[in-house]
């Protein structure tokens, strides 16, 4: 089991990227170690110089990539109009920040054993925790594993998050099966709401 690091570190962002209109991928490294041990479906906290008071400066977010043996890691995160954090990291942040942060935290992970079936479900950002979960799975196929799920729900095919990687997936991981379901327009699967 990995402990929560208690202790506030460090992270520099090496990588922006657009994912969506109102979505970005925030990369990292982190300097204090060469290897970012965390489970997948684990989140950081942030500490952002956003408010005096030090419980209204944290912002936490799932790890969105798996743990792959390095110090690097990534947050998917989206813009909230009148959000102090998504404000500051939209505004202030760039290649070469350094934040304040912890982690990893959290307990929304794989069980030890997988006998069941999984079903992930989330709409969004939500997809974090399942995209670290699916991409751990890929790539360790020594887990025995029943079939996965990932019913993914947003507006727009421009709303989706990391449809490629799913798609390459769902072709790599037999008991892996990946579906889009945009409410305000029909893909080629689904039309409507997740929930």
């Amino acid at each position: 089991y990995i402990m929560a690091e208690e202790k506030w570190f460090e992270g520099e962002v090496t990588r922006i990227v657009d994912a969506t209109s109102n979505t970005k991928q925030f990369f990292f490294k982190l300097p204090h170690t060469n290897d970012f041990q965390f489970k997948p479906g684990q989140f950081i906290t942030m500490d952002l110089p956003i408010h005096e008071k030090k419980n209204k400066r944290w912002r936490s977010y799932s790890v969105a990539s798996h743990p792959n043996g390095t110090n690097e890691f990534e947050l998917v995160i989206s813009y909230v109009p009148d959000g102090l954090g998504t404000n500051y990291l939209w505004k202030n942040v760039e290649v070469g920040s350094k934040i304040t942060m912890r982690g990893p935290l959290g307990v929304f992970t794989l069980p030890e054993v997988i006998d069941e079936d999984i079903c992930f479900i989330c709409t969004g950002t939500g997809i974090a925790p399942f995209r670290s979960m699916s991409k751990w799975l890929g790539a360790h196929p020594e887990v025995q594993c029943k079939n996965v799920y990932l019913l993914f729900g947003c507006r727009t095919q421009e709303d989706l998050l990391y449809p490629d990687e799913f798609l390459d997936l769902q072709h790599k991981m037999p008991n892996f099966t990946y579906v889009r379901c945009c409410s305000r327009e029909n893909p080629e699967t689904f039309k409507g709401h997740v929930g």
